[in-house]
């Protein structure tokens, strides 16, 4: 994919910065309509953010876990075993003992959270994260709590449940904060937690760069009296410095996503600067830190916060998704992954499903949806550098269901939940940033954990084209121990039916 004369390398940024860029790209795009309308001829241009150069600038996070084999184990957190017949054990930190819930009604919810979970979510009985996470969250004296699981096990809800449940409805002042990387995963929180509280009356505000027709100086914003704020961490770093969000009656503070935001620079500082507000005006504050991986920089920052907390982590082998059939097809070149997306993949996968495909380029993503829809295919295509209300509207558009086939850069690897999505498919490999062939290995695991959520069945298609995908995808085999099975032919529509089969998507 060389693209001819060389080009300087992008300017290393934050997702921060980016954060900054487009909400001062609100803000001069708002002005600029301004001075249109008294000076139509005049203009204004403006950069757009490289956004999929910053997302792949994000160091990836190798997985750190206890040892659990030999008596070492001893010392570290407790692992939940993610088979079915396991036993989720009573755990003791210091002298708070939680048992694990078998019914929601055992952690002692209100009637109107009740209601909620049952009738508006359709939840019959917690998962196993939900059942030896809600104790430790919602017990006195509410102890922090670090907890690694899987994509797709229902963390949400834990964190969520953990927020309607600190609230009182009676006060309209902020509460809870729930800090996320991107503003589609701060949204789509918003969208669980209040259909989790409609019986509760308790309120939420989403903290995000605003779009362009919505821009607002800070200044001039009202204080926020929501109960609760889920947003990004420059947002809501701007609305604490400008006294227009108060921490001073906060009693839960939730990182989701906790590797990505307290690994990557411009995300660790904000967050530094919210828990040091947050302790300068409330001690008791309780923090939940949720991810599906850890690492030794979220380690660090849990010592220097977390000094009584509990932990729950899942063994490194466990986090492969074994529900999710991954499958690596190997393809002459780029304009084969194409043939065998429209041809093969897309010609049984869109009867049992929706499809994401991750491309690592924003010129990736332009070319296969050209490519797809000159066939009559209908997708939609979704990266960083798109307007907020654009992206809102794709994202929307594919969770009603318009389209089937989403195309989109890692801005939706994580977090992403769709629960008619059953087919990945990786027509780039996901890479570490300034590097030619050592993967990204949290990104595949996120990638692929689209597929097949709350325990539903999906399949993965890795397209590989020449010697360096085949390294990419040979080092992700031998991290997580698991031998992905190749598609023998990828000319061959049986074996892409056979493949389809074999992972209980077509009968």
């Amino acid at each position: 994919m060389a693209d001819g004369a060389a080009k300087p390398e992008p300017e290393k940024k934050s997702w921060a910065d980016v954060e900054e860029e487009e909400e001062a790209k609100a803000k001069a795009e708002a002005e600029a309509d301004l001075a249109a309308a008294a000076a139509p001829s005049s203009s204004s241009a403006v950069t757009e953010p490289e956004v999929e150069a910053q997302a792949k600038q994000i160091e990836a996070l190798s997985l750190t876990v206890p040892d659990d084999e030999g008596g070492s184990g001893a010392e570290g957190p407790p692992l939940l075993d993610d088979s079915d017949d396991s036993q989720i054990q009573a755990v003791t930190s210091g002298g708070t003992v939680y048992e694990s819930a078998t019914t929601f009604e055992d952690v002692n919810l209100t009637p109107e959270l009740l209601k909620g979970l049952h009738e508006e979510m359709g939840f019959s009985r917690p998962s196993k994260i939900q059942a030896i996470t809600l104790p430790m969250i919602l017990t006195p004296p509410y102890k922090d709590l670090v907890a690694q699981a899987h994509n797709g096990s229902g963390k949400t809800t834990c964190f969520v449940l953990g927020m309607l449940s600190r609230i009182d409805p009676n006060r309209k002042v902020p509460q809870a904060i729930c800090i996320c990387p991107t503003r589609e995963l701060a949204q789509q929180n918003k969208s669980v937690l209040m259909r989790m509280g409609k019986f509760t009356g308790i309120t939420c505000a989403c903290a995000i760069p605003p779009a362009q027709k919505d821009y607002v100086p800070i200044s001039r914003m009202a204080p926020v009296t929501d109960q609760i704020v889920i947003g990004t961490s420059g947002t809501l770093m701007k609305w604490i410095g400008n006294k227009k969000l108060s921490t001073r009656d906060i009693k839960i503070l939730v990182f989701d996503e906790a590797d990505h935001m307290l690994a990557e620079e411009g995300f660790k500082a904000d967050s530094d600067r919210i828990m040091k507000d947050l302790k300068r005006n409330q001690a008791g504050c309780q923090v939940l830190l949720f991810s599906a991986t850890f690492n030794d920089k979220v380690k660090d920052f849990v010592t220097g916060v977390i000094k009584d907390g509990n932990q729950i982590f899942v063994k490194k082998e466990d986090l492969t998704l074994e529900k999710v059939k991954q499958y690596k097809v190997r393809v002459p070149d780029e304009a084969a992954k194409i043939e065998v997306i429209r041809d093969k993949i897309l010609e049984f996968g869109q009867k049992v499903g929706q499809v994401i495909i991750f491309v690592r380029t924003r010129i990736s993503t332009k070319n296969v949806h050209n490519a797809l829809t000159k066939e009559d295919y209908v997708c939609s295509s979704i990266q960083g550098s798109l307007d907020q209300s654009e992206r809102e509207k794709v994202i929307q558009e594919f969770k009603d269901g318009y389209t089937k086939v989403l195309i989109s850069t890692d801005v939706l690897a994580r977090g992403f939940d769709q629960a008619q999505v059953n087919l990945v498919i990786n027509y780039d490999m996901p890479i570490k940033f300034n590097t030619r062939d050592e993967p990204d290995y949290e990104v595949y695991l996120h990638r692929i954990g689209r597929a097949g959520r709350f325990g539903r069945k999906g399949a993965v298609f890795n397209l590989l084209s020449g010697g360096t995908d085949d390294v990419v995808m040979t080092k992700i085999e031998n991290y997580f121990q698991h031998k992905v099975p190749e598609v023998p032919n990828w000319k061959s529509e049986d074996n892409f039916e056979t493949a389809l089969k074999d992972a209980g998507l077509l009968e």
